[in-house]
């Protein structure tokens, strides 16, 4: 290790300030400009994945870590990610293709050799639960299997001293799985577990116990747990943890809960919260979960990493205080490549790992042709809020991307910031006017008469200032749009959903919108 690595991790470990260029948010150099955790000098800086990346569940299998997230109404969804590392991340493969709800907050477990997903998900009739397999955690996965425990989100895997298989869920409830993993074996117990209280006068959005994951580690199981809220105010979202020597209980309450919170707003990440707990690769041990990033509410939860230490009387306690500085990796492990490139020719199909769409129909994906480097987006619904758009998650604080389009037809397709049918900005392109999409609707008054076939779309999203730009003949020369908007309120906490505010192409209408060269690039400042 050089001197200068050396002296990094050391104040890092030894909690002691150091130089002003460490102690401020850099970031390592990423695919395209975007922000990378790793800085290679044997430290990191959160997020591990930025962007909206919630709700981790992470399982260590070997020398491998995979990790999953919330997908709510993307589809393809339940992107799974790789590392060796816990810091540098790369997807692999969406198990989840069919389109069944709303979907958030799964586990991810490996049982006698076979991978599975529990998956929580609103549908029309309420809240359930599904599990996929897999042989092979990179696939295929099986079809998704109803549990039918309605009612129920947030299940947490876990094996018995008994041998037997539970699923806990919200609210301190329980039900048994058969062996197989695939169906219950009795009914949904509840008080199963009580969860932790917070003090009456702490300032958070709701109580909401949810998000159980557990381990056995000794003679202890442990379950890990969350309250306060996922949103709302930036104190709500915490870690709290208990233990029982079975499966079955008592459970007994960490004297130090909660072992992680964000307590000021002045702190860089709000909500903190919904952890999974791993040994590290050189067996030390590491909490996921999730955050807001002071001021970019819009980036959605991102995943968080943060180092955690065994107490003498075996309870965990956590090291990073607000992860406000750059962190020692963990030992041990082996780098690999971080993130994924969001730009893309069109040369094959990245629906799934990059490309989702939101809230799709069963065969969305007949809607898409690749064709000589391009992609045929056929039109659905009436404007950018009820098409499906394609959409990809943008984890930068300030970016730009452009795409060349082709509009045909009685249609109209354009370049958007989507985060749902309520919230979305963007501009559109008909064979013979310019569109305007904000403040979740287009509006009318600002059609113009512009007579296009080919256009190149620019948008520079400059922490969260938004400047379009178009031009009509390949670059040559470029038109500002009007209307540059601020987009810092299209969040959780105004709209509900979870979500994050994503890059979009969309096409609607009758008619067809051939994209090409979609290029994505982070900036620094």
């Amino acid at each position: 290790m050089n001197i200068s690595r050396r002296t990094a991790v050391q104040a890092a470990l030894a909690g002691a300030a150091v130089s002003p260029a460490l102690a401020a948010p850099r970031f390592g150099a990423g695919i395209e400009g975007q922000r990378k955790a790793d800085l290679g000098n044997g430290t990191y800086v959160n997020p591990i994945v930025p962007g909206d990346h919630a709700d981790p569940t992470i399982l260590k299998d070997g020398a491998d870590y995979w990790m999953t997230f919330s997908s709510f109404q993307s589809y393809p969804g339940a992107v799974i990610w790789h590392s060796q590392d816990l810091v540098n991340w790369t997807p692999v493969t969406a198990a989840l293709t069919q389109p069944i709800g709303t979907v958030w907050a799964m586990d991810l477990v490996k049982h006698q050799g076979r991978y599975f997903i529990y998956i929580p998900v609103l549908q029309d009739a309420g809240t359930g639960v599904y599990v996929i397999h897999a042989d092979d955690i990179r696939g295929p996965w099986s079809a998704p299997i109803d549990l039918k425990i309605p009612g129920c989100i947030d299940p947490g895997h876990v094996v018995g001293e008994d041998g037997k298989r539970y699923l806990f869920v919200n609210g301190g409830r329980r039900v048994r799985l058969k062996d197989d993993g695939l169906a219950t074996d009795g009914p949904l117990e509840d008080k199963a577990w009580t969860p932790w209280q917070y003090p009456k006068d702490w300032v958070v959005e709701m109580f909401a116990p949810e998000g159980p994951k557990l381990l056995r580690r000794g003679e202890w199981f442990y379950l890990i747990s969350a309250v306060g809220g996922t949103a709302g105010p930036p104190t709500s979202h915490m870690v709290t943890v208990a233990r029982s020597r079975s499966v079955h209980g008592p459970w007994e309450h960490c004297p130090h809960n909660p072992i992680v919170r964000t307590r000021s707003a002045s702190e860089p990440w709000w909500s903190r919260g919904h952890a999974s707990v791993v040994e590290g690769p050189g067996g030390d041990w590491w909490m996921v979960y999730h955050g807001y990033e002071n001021g970019f509410r819009t980036l959605g939860r991102q995943a968080l990493l943060e180092p955690v230490e065994w107490t003498k009387d075996g309870w965990l306690r956590a090291k990073g205080g607000t992860l406000d500085r750059p962190l020692p990796k963990p030992r041990g492990g082996k780098a690999s490549p971080a993130g994924v490139a969001l730009s893309d020719d069109f040369s094959r199909n990245r629906v799934g790992v990059q490309w989702t769409f939101h809230a799709p129909g069963p065969d969305e994906i007949s809607r898409l042709r690749w064709q000589d480097n391009s992609l045929l987006m056929r039109g659905k619904g009436k404007s950018l809020a009820d098409c499906s758009p394609l959409v990809c998650i943008a984890g930068d604080r300030s970016y730009e991307c452009s795409v060349d389009l082709e509009i045909s037809g009685d249609g109209h397709g354009g370049l958007g910031l989507f985060y749902d049918e309520r919230g979305h900005v963007g501009i559109g392109f008909s064979t013979t006017q310019l569109l305007t999409y904000g403040y979740g609707q287009e509006h009318s008054w600002m059609r113009e008469s512009m007579p296009t076939r080919k256009v190149r779309i620019h948008l520079v999203n400059r922490e969260n200032v938004i400047t379009w730009r178009y031009s009509r003949d390949d670059g040559k020369t470029w038109v500002q749009h009007p209307w540059q908007m601020e987009v810092s309120g299209l969040h959780h906490n105004v709209f509900g959903g979870f979500v994050s505010l994503r890059p979009a192409l969309f096409s609607a209408g009758a008619g067809e919108v051939r994209a090409r060269n979609f290029v994505y690039r982070g900036l620094t400042a």
